[in-house]
């Protein structure tokens, strides 16, 4: 079988991760959205699971946040780096309280998972996704180390985020540069998701979406959080050479024109997807076979 392409830089992302760990606190509001949403969601299902996993564990926010400790009664951690959930000698250590006795597992990489099959009730991811080279894999990886009818919640930018940034840039670039370089990555679909899940063998899956705007008073400072939460290009096929700095001014205005408020202040988008899916497993609601319906459908509408 032909290896998936190599679309991002997964060892810069993980130097990128290790540097943003250090004042992680001052820039994950991302986070901690996807990671409040996404426990809003495992609150909407009445069952407890018995052991779970956190993918690319970043900090304990879904350890710790209630609806979990409702919800799951073993969480464990997979971290990308070492800095997120181990003291790194010479550097600051990210707390991991342990309020629900949730110690690091394992510092891994989320495409190549160190889950035995079957070994999990749930699996739960609230960072990472969008930056998989092979999520088709991934998500084969996640359902056979599900348990029979275990829960796969997971959460993932969905190619609407930064928006605003990607045109200012992109026309920036094209005006100053004559040319555009690679700095948006592939992303998928609402729509595509559901059918990879189940390419990948889940049952009942459902996928919706949430809509965040921020505001920042320039695009700089939207910079230095994308910076702080490790958000930044690391396309293989990205640039290796600086951009002009007539790019960037030029950037910012365009960014000022287009979408600044009434206040001045810039709005940026980001687009939350979220997934829901489960192992298949007996007792599990099945669709109708196709014709099986009894009653026909101008019945319904007239």
């Amino acid at each position: 079988m032909s290896q998936p392409p190599k679309i991002f830089d997964r060892a810069l992302l993980r130097r990128r991760l290790h540097r943003a760990a250090a004042d992680w606190q001052a820039h994950n509001f991302l986070r901690r959205e996807m990671v409040d949403r996404l426990a809003d969601r495992l609150l909407d299902i009445d069952r407890t699971f018995g052991t779970a996993v956190e993918l690319d564990a970043r900090d304990d926010l879904l350890a710790n946040h209630p609806a979990v400790q409702r919800r799951v009664q073993q969480l464990q951690l997979l971290a990308p780096v070492a800095r997120f959930g181990t003291a790194v000698q010479g550097g600051p250590q990210l707390p991991l309280t342990g309020s629900m006795n949730a110690p690091l597992m394992a510092v891994a990489d989320s495409e190549l998972l160190p889950l035995a099959a079957a070994s999990q009730d749930a699996i739960l991811a609230a960072s990472g996704l969008h930056v998989l080279n092979d999520l088709p894999g991934s998500l084969v990886q996640i359902r056979r180390s599900l348990r029979p009818d275990g829960l796969f919640l997971g959460a993932m930018l969905g190619g609407e985020s930064l928006i605003e940034l990607r045109q200012a840039m992109m026309n920036a670039e094209l005006e100053i540069e004559g040319g555009v370089s690679p700095r948006v990555a592939p992303s998928v679909e609402i729509r595509d998701l559901g059918g990879l899940l189940q390419r990948a063998g889940f049952a009942l899956p459902v996928v919706d979406t949430d809509r965040l705007t921020v505001t920042y008073n320039d695009v700089f400072a939207l910079f230095a959080d994308l910076r702080g939460m490790a958000e930044t290009n690391v396309l293989v096929a990205r640039r290796r050479t600086f951009s002009r700095r007539q790019t960037f001014a030029r950037m910012a205005d365009l960014y000022q024109e287009r979408f600044a408020a009434a206040d001045g202040r810039l709005s940026v988008t980001f687009e939350l997807l979220f997934m829901t899916a489960w192992a298949p497993g007996d007792g599990q609601q099945k669709p109708l076979q196709p014709g099986s319906g009894q009653t026909p459908l101008g019945a319904v509408l007239t």
